[in-house]
């Protein structure tokens, strides 16, 4: 099972419970096996909505059983410096400071550190010292937010 089937699966039942499924990673096999999911809210996350999430998810595996061997599951808030992987996540944070790293070169560059003036589905717009860079969704690798004060 894929991340992203993974991700199709738990996300109604992480959606029905009042948070948003901001980003999943499993890396499955053997006996350390992981499934780490970040969860979202408006009003922020703290310990009892990630073990709420945690129960819930837990039996909706124990049930499914769609993962093989032995994995920990983990569930988190993104964190301040949080991955953007939705159109959603750089709508919400436009106007932040961002880190983005591109699959290849765009204007002779793979790495863009600085403010997400605007994006659609299918480009970012990043202002890197003074000048405008439109990045295309589809080739961003990794994209986070960079914490204040860094």
């Amino acid at each position: 099972m894929t991340g992203d089937e993974l991700a199709s699966l738990l996300g109604p039942t992480i959606e029905r419970l009042g948070y948003e499924l901001s980003d999943l990673e499993a890396k499955l096999g053997g006996k350390g096996g992981l499934v780490r999911i970040f969860i979202d809210h408006p009003d922020g996350i703290n310990l009892v909505d990630c073990e709420k999430v945690s129960l819930a998810v837990s039996a909706m595996l124990d049930v499914e059983d769609p993962l093989p061997g032995q994995y920990n599951l983990e569930v988190s808030s993104p964190g301040l410096d949080r991955k953007l992987t939705k159109v959603e996540h750089f709508q919400r944070f436009a106007g932040e400071i961002v880190k983005v790293q591109m699959r290849f070169p765009i204007e002779g560059r793979k790495r863009f550190r600085g403010t997400l003036v605007s994006s659609d589905d299918e480009n970012i717009v990043v202002e890197v010292d003074g000048e405008s860079h439109s990045l295309p969704m589809a080739t961003i690798d990794t994209a986070r937010l960079v914490p204040a004060g860094t």
